[in-house]
């Protein structure tokens, strides 16, 4: 065995251990040729099934990228331009003054950056499964979904947008914010544009002339469902946290473009072989080399180091070459995906419990692959002077209405974010711009200011929170 595989599955054991992950399945390919691949745990844990590199897993926002591939592929058959409002097709749509919704391009759309404030309508979107969930009963999330209403229909969920008071983030272009809602509406552009219902265009443009015979939205429609992983959760049952098994699924059928495909290791590296490839993969050709250009530039910047393409995002700073990736996270997933075309790199972590670090895992792997330290994060940490005075002006309560909370406080002249019951020193990096560590990686923090220079809203989990007077604690799940 070669020492970084040692290294890796040393840490991976350990990261995962700590987590309590029921299962993992890993694979990595060079220039499409498997060159590693592990599982960890089991796919149902109370039975000890084994996983394999085609057992089927949640992968939640990975499934952005499949959106964003159909969208290219109607733009090159010239049914469409991601520079055409999405009005042109969604005449309906509104969110907030009709002179801005009017300038939203599915541009926008597609790299978050529509200037529409976080929404809370994804969990309306799913009400009706997320109601007949056992794992739900007895948290917070079911008293918070009495209050949300039923989206199950593209047409409710632009009622609920056209309906949302808050104030957007800015004009179409300006302001980068993590957006499910808009995603989920490229669906419907895609329908409107194609004539097909979406998963039905996804499946019979990409998931089928790719091979991906185990890539479904529902795992009813697998011919053969034995290798199928349950779902795992936390949940505090009789005032202690634990690990439950929560095998029923979360739909959104207004929103399955934001993110409810189910895959596996296999059908996900011969997808990113479109990627690694930039459209040169002779036995797929499903998107052309401009469009997959086009998917991988860096439009929208995210933090410090990514920024955000189209369904992806891109790190021209990773010391290894340009890495593309995205991870996704809905109840009992977390997922990654990544390439690194400079080296051949393409790789896939699949984990059938949500909440789990699951980008650090892909960055000790990368690490290890390297021959670096695997718990190093890969990224330098800027230095930036910051005097003790100018520290106080950070202080507040920043939210947002997708329940997103968070406090900056100074405390021994220094900021804590405080966030998810945590508290995290904040490292000044640029004008406006902090780190905090989180186990093993930097979690990049920006502040945002009005025109005037008032300091208005801050970056968290990819998102804008606006700074509040006051808020009362209220917790929900984020979903990427």
């Amino acid at each position: 065995m070669e020492a970084w595989i040692q290294e890796f599955e040393a840490y991976a054991q350990k990261l995962l251990g700590e987590a309590k992950v029921p299962g993992a399945a890993i694979g990595v390919a060079r220039d499409g040729k498997m060159l590693y691949s592990k599982t960890f745990g089991y796919r149902d844990r109370e039975q000890e099934l084994p996983i394999s590199m085609d057992t089927v897993f949640g992968i939640a926002s990975l499934t952005k990228s499949f959106t964003c591939v159909a969208i290219m592929q109607l733009q090159e058959a010239g049914k469409l331009s991601v520079h055409d409002p999405v009005v042109k097709y969604l005449p309906q749509f509104r969110a907030g003054e009709a002179e801005l919704s009017n300038r939203m391009t599915i541009h926008h759309f597609m790299t978050h950056t529509p200037g529409m404030a976080p929404l809370p309508y994804l969990d309306g979107a799913m009400k009706r499964s997320m109601e007949q969930d056992p794992a739900i009963v007895g948290t917070e999330a079911e008293e918070d979904l009495k209050g949300l209403p039923y989206l199950d229909t593209y047409e409710q969920v632009m009622e609920a947008i056209a309906g949302f008071e808050g104030k957007p983030l800015g004009a179409p272009g300006t302001a980068f914010s993590y957006n499910n809602d808009a995603y989920g509406l490229l669906g419907a552009v895609i329908e409107q544009v194609s004539g097909q219902p979406y998963e039905e265009y996804v499946t019979t443009h990409i998931l089928q002339p790719l091979g991906m015979h185990r890539t479904v939205f529902d795992v009813a429609d697998l011919d053969e469902q034995e290798d199928v992983t349950v779902l795992y959760t936390n949940k505090k049952v009789e005032g202690v946290e634990q690990v439950i098994a929560a095998p029923f699924w979360h739909d959104a059928p207004a929103m399955r473009a934001a993110g409810f495909l189910k895959s596996t290791v296999n059908d996900l590296l011969a997808y990113l072989e479109v990627f690694r490839t930039g459209g040169e993969n002779r036995k797929s050709p499903i998107l052309c080399k401009e469009s997959v250009s086009q998917m991988l530039t860096p439009f929208a910047r995210c933090d410090g180091y990514r920024s955000y393409g189209y369904g992806l995002m891109v790190s021209p700073a990773f010391p290894d070459g340009k890495l593309i990736e995205h991870g996704g996270s809905l109840k009992g997933i977390s997922s990654h995906l990544f390439t690194i075309p400079e080296t051949g790199l393409t790789g896939v972590i699949l984990i059938n419990l949500d909440g789990v670090a699951v980008r650090e895992l892909v960055a000790g792997l990368l690490n290890a692959m390297a021959l670096r330290p695997t718990a190093v994060p890969p990224y330098p940490v800027p230095h930036y002077e910051l005097a003790d005075e100018q520290l106080a002006e950070y202080e507040g309560r920043y939210e947002s209405s997708e329940w997103t909370k968070t406090l900056v406080e100074k405390r021994e002249g220094a900021l804590h974010l405080e966030v998810d019951g945590q508290s995290y020193p904040l490292i000044p990096v640029g004008p406006d711009s902090f780190l905090f560590k989180r186990r093993d990686s930097h979690v990049w923090i920006d502040f945002f200011r009005s025109p005037e220079g008032v300091l208005e809203r801050m970056s968290y989990s990819l998102r804008q929170l606006n700074k509040q007077e006051k808020s009362e604690n209220t917790s929900k799940i984020v979903t990427t």
